[in-house]
C-alpha cells in the first residue's frame, strides 16, 4: 500500500493482515516462543509489569488499611492518567539520543533511564506512606510518569526487535512476564506487608527494578528500522520549508522536529485507515473500560467482603496467575492459528461476562471456593484479551514511527477507563458494589459490537482482493 504524507510525497506503510495461517502445524505455532527475543520480552515485561499495581490496587490497599476512605482512594486512580498521555511525549522518545547513556541506543537508553526513576520514586513512596497524601501522590505520579515512559520505549523495542509472525508471540511473552510482576507486586507485597509492613514492601519492590536493569544490559538494539523514513521526514519538511522563504534556522528546526516526529505519525495512520481510523480508535478507547474500570475497587472490595491479606495474595494474586498465564498461551497459539480479531471479540464477550460474577459473589457470603471460581474466569478472559489486544495495537503501527503511534494507541487504550475509574469509590460509597459491577459489565458491551464490525470489514477487504 502507497501512501502520501501531509506533503505529497510517496511513503510506504505497512500491508496490515489480521488473518492467522492455519496451515501451520502446532509444533510451528509452539516453536515461536524459542526465539531469543521473545524470552528477553518476558523479562521486560515483568519491569514494564512491576510498577503498575504499587500505583494502583496494591497502593489502595495500603491506603484502606490506612483508613483512607474510599471515595479518596478512587481519586487516586487517576495517578494511572500519566499511562493514558503518554502520548505527548512519545514523540522524544522515538526520535531524541539522550547523551552518554544514548550509547546503548535509543531504546535501550530510554528503558534504563525510566526503570531508575521507578526505583527512586518507590523509594520515595515507602518512606512517606500515608502520612502526607499530597507528597505520597507525587512520588506515584513519578513512578507511573517513569513507567509510562519505559512502556513507549519497550512497545517500540518489542515490535522493532522481530518479524511480524512473532508479534503473537512477543505479545504473549510480555504478558507472561507482566503477569509475574503483577503476582510479584500484588501477593508478594501482601505477604511482605503482612509480616513486614508496607515501608519494607515497597523498597524491596524497588530493588527488584535490577532485572529490568540486567535485561537492558544483556539485550541487544533492535535495527533502527524508522531511522531512514524519519531522515526522509526531515529531508523533506526542510525542502518545504526553503520553498516557503526565509526562516531562522533555529526556527526551522524546530517545525522540521515537530513535523516529523509529531504531526507525520498522525497522518500516516490516518493516510492509511481513511474516516475509518475513526472508528478503530474509537474501538481502542472501549476495548478495556469494562476491566479497568472495576480495577481500582478489587481490593477494597475483597478486603471489605473480609477476605485476609493472605486470602487475597492466595487466591486472587496467585491463583489467579496461573489462570491469567492459561489464558494468555492459549491466545497467543489461538492468534497465530486464527489471526487477531477472532480472539479479541472472544475476548471482549468473556471480559464483560466476568464482571457479572464479581456482581454475583457480591450478593454472597464470603467464600474461598467461590472467590476461587470468579478469579479464574476473571483472570483466564482478562489475560486472553490482554495478549489478543497488544498483538492488535502492534499490527496498527507503521515501523517508521514505532514509538509514537504506539503510544498513541495505547494511551487511547486506558485514558477512558481511568477517568472512570476515577469514580469508581463514589459508586460504591453511594450505591454499593452489586451496581458497580453491573455498570463495569455493562460499559464493555461496545467493545464487543465494534470489534464485530472489524470483523465485517476486515472479511469485505479480504474478499474484494
Amino acid at each position: 500500500m502507497i501512501v502520501k504524507n501531509v506533503f505529497g510525497v510517496d511513503k510506504s506503510s505497512p500491508q496490515q493482515s489480521h488473518f492467522g495461517d492455519p496451515q501451520l502445524s502446532w509444533r510451528e505455532v509452539i516453536s515461536i516462543y524459542r526465539n531469543p527475543r521473545v524470552i528477553a520480552m518476558a523479562f521486560l515485561g515483568f519491569s514494564g509489569g512491576l510498577p503498575f499495581l504499587l500505583v494502583f490496587s496494591t497502593l489502595s490497599a495500603w491506603l484502606r488499611e490506612a483508613e483512607v476512605s474510599r471515595s479518596t482512594i478512587g481519586f487516586f486512580a487517576w495517578v494511572g492518567i500519566t499511562y493514558s498521555i503518554k502520548v505527548f511525549w512519545a514523540p522524544v522518545v522515538d526520535r531524541l539520543r539522550l547523551p552518554v547513556i544514548g550509547a546503548l541506543g535509543r531504546r535501550r537508553s530510554w528503558i534504563l533511564v525510566a526503570q531508575v526513576g521507578i526505583a527512586l520514586g518507590l523509594l520515595g513512596m515507602s518512606m512517606i506512606g500515608a502520612q502526607d497524601l499530597l507528597l505520597l501522590s507525587l512520588f506515584a505520579v513519578l513512578v507511573a510518569f517513569s513507567s509510562a515512559t519505559q512502556d513507549i520505549a519497550i512497545d517500540a523495542y518489542r515490535i522493532e526487535a522481530v518479524a511480524d509472525r512473532y508479534q503473537g508471540a512477543m505479545s504473549a511473552a510480555y504478558i507472561f512476564g507482566y503477569r509475574v510482576a503483577l503476582l510479584v507486586a500484588g501477593a508478594g507485597a501482601f505477604y511482605l506487608a503482612e509480616y513486614l509492613g508496607w515501608t519494607l514492601a515497597y523498597q524491596m519492590m524497588a530493588g527488584l527494578m535490577l532485572i529490568g536493569v540486567v535485561t537492558v544490559l544483556l539485550i541487544r538494539e533492535p535495527a533502527a528500522s524508522g531511522m531512514p523514513e524519519q531522515i526522509a521526514d526531515d529531508q523533506i519538511v526542510r525542502a518545504y520549508l526553503a520553498k516557503r522563504g526565509y526562516l531562522p534556522l533555529r526556527v526551522q528546526r524546530t517545525l522540521t522536529w515537530f513535523l516529523s516526529a509529531v504531526v507525520f505519525p498522525f497522518v500516516d495512520f490516518f493516510k492509511r485507515n481513511g474516516r475509518f481510523g475513526l472508528v478503530v480508535l474509537l474501538f481502542i478507547a472501549v476495548f478495556r473500560l469494562s476491566d479497568i474500570a472495576m480495577g481500582i475497587m478489587a481490593n477494597p472490595f475483597y478486603l471489605d467482603m473480609g477476605y485476609s491479606k493472605t486470602d487475597i495474595a492466595n487466591v486472587a494474586k496467585v491463583f489467579g496467575f496461573f489462570m491469567t498465564i492459561a489464558g494468555s498461551a492459549l491466545c497467543g497459539v489461538l492468534v497465530v492459528k486464527w489471526g487477531i480479531l477472532r480472539p479479541l471479540l472472544v475476548g471482549a464477550v468473556a471480559v464483560a461476562v466476568t464482571n457479572l460474577l464479581f456482581a454475583l459473589l457480591s450478593t454472597l457470603e464470603p467464600s474461598l471456593t467461590g472467590l476461587a471460581i470468579v478469579i479464574s474466569a476473571d483472570n483466564i478472559s482478562g489475560g486472553f484479551a490482554a495478549t489478543a489486544f497488544i498483538a492488535y495495537l502492534s499490527s496498527l503501527t507503521n515501523r517508521a514511527y514505532t514509538a509514537t503511534q504506539y503510544a498513541l494507541f495505547s494511551s487511547l487504550m486506558t485514558l477512558p477507563g481511568k477517568f472512570i475509574s476515577g469514580f469508581s469509590g463514589v459508586i460504591v460509597d453511594g450505591w454499593g458494589y452489586l451496581p458497580f459491577f453491573i455498570f463495569a459489565s455493562v460499559i464493555g458491551i461496545p467493545a464487543i459490537l465494534l470489534v464485530m464490525l472489524l470483523i465485517r470489514r476486515d472479511k469485505a477487504s479480504s474478499a474484494s482482493q
